[in-house]
């Protein structure tokens, strides 16, 4: 489920919260609404708002990092990327294969993560699945230098394809993965129901409290949104750019 529809089920449970504060007001017995009942149920509800907001506050700190680290990541790939290959030019024109081969996977990884990005003709026979880092390192292994240099180059690309395999396999496990359990998520949901139906309880129904409590709830509802969108760096709305592996894209095999 995507993060948008979780985040609209939760605004439309949290303005039914409210509206159903609304609806109780009118069958409250007068002392239950009295200034003395109003003051012990707002200490209540203000220790829940303060849970959920502290807690809000760490989740949207928490995504962030994740996404910034994220972010980051893709960025020292893809300067690797553009190392391997131009140490692989410096080796001789026996790595045109490797060359050839790490420029498939990479526009490869493009088209299948970000597929809204037009890169021509660059996946043409590109590698199956996520093979594609692990097939150069064997054209490099294959590799058979004739000199000192050489191996020097040799060692340094293998050394780099290194890095750029283990990398892989946090994008992978980035894929699709929310670092935030549903059950957590479900919690928070319902604190949130309970202070916007406090809101509602103690609220006259008129037109310009409804449009201020519909406001705080899509206020609430898209903080929700923003946590699972930056949760996911690699999916949704908000997503890694493509960037900076188009731009190695482009630097490879010149």
């Amino acid at each position: 489920m995507s993060a948008l529809v979780i985040s609209l089920i939760a605004f439309a449970c949290i303005f039914g919260g409210t509206l159903l504060g609304m609806f109780l007001r009118a069958f409250l017995p007068g002392h239950h609404v009295s200034d003395e009942s109003k003051d012990a149920v707002k200490l209540g509800i203000g220790m829940i708002a303060t849970l959920a907001a502290l807690v809000l506050g760490l989740l949207i700190a928490s995504a962030k990092g994740n996404f910034d680290t994220m972010s980051s990541g893709l960025r020292q790939a893809s300067s690797q990327v553009i190392l391997l290959d131009r140490v692989l030019a410096h080796y001789g024109p026996e790595t045109k294969e490797a060359r050839d081969l790490l420029r498939r996977s990479v526009a490869s990884a493009i088209a299948r993560i970000w597929p809204e990005d037009n890169i021509g003709q660059a996946v043409t026979e590109a590698p199956e699945g996520w093979v594609g880092i692990e097939a150069v390192q064997d054209k490099l292994r294959q590799l058979s230098p004739r000199n000192d240099a050489q191996r020097g180059l040799q060692s340094q690309a293998l050394q780099i394809s290194g890095d750029i395999a283990g990398g892989r396999w946090l994008l992978i496990e980035q894929l699709g993965q929310r670092s935030i359990p549903m059950p957590f998520f479900v919690i928070l949901v319902f604190w949130l129901i309970v202070i916007f139906t406090s809101f509602g309880l103690f609220s006259p129904r008129n037109a310009t409290v409804i449009t201020v409590l519909l406001l705080c709830t899509l206020s609430a509802a898209g903080s929700l949104f923003l946590i699972m969108e930056l949760d996911t760096p690699y999916a949704g709305i908000i997503k890694v750019s493509s960037a900076p592996l188009r731009t190695a894209l482009a630097h490879l095999g010149q």
